[in-house]
């Protein structure tokens, strides 16, 4: 969790990781998170930039603030993640996908073959 990019706010950045990390079940429904304070530590970030990262979790309804304990994994968090990480790709990544595969002339059933394989 150290190197950051250029094509999105770091916060945005650290809620996906923390997505991933649920999705994954590297962090289950229950489960305390890591505090404000030793992300911004490990990260060397701003405590506000993780405040703000845990806010939009909070937000989307799979992080709870439980006050004086920290934050927490909500139940049911990676199916509603599940359904808007889903929905994400396929209103915003797939018509860029589906654009490229047709301006490039390629078979989808090709696609899907090689899909597996390392070729």
């Amino acid at each position: 969790m150290t190197q950051f990019n250029d094509s999105q706010p770091i916060f945005l950045q650290i809620s996906q990781r923390i997505a991933e990390m649920i999705l994954n079940q590297a962090a289950r429904e229950g489960e305390a998170l890591p505090s404000v304070r030793q992300i911004s530590a490990d990260l060397s970030v701003n405590p506000l930039t993780v405040t703000r990262a845990y806010q939009s979790l909070v937000d989307l309804g799979v992080v709870e603030s439980r006050r004086g304990m920290g934050m927490f994994v909500q139940q049911g968090a990676r199916e509603r993640l599940l359904a808007h990480e889903r929905d994400k790709f396929l209103t915003e990544e797939w018509p860029r996908i589906r654009a490229r595969i047709s301006a490039l002339e390629l078979d989808p059933q090709q696609l899907l073959a090689k899909g597996g394989s390392d070729e």
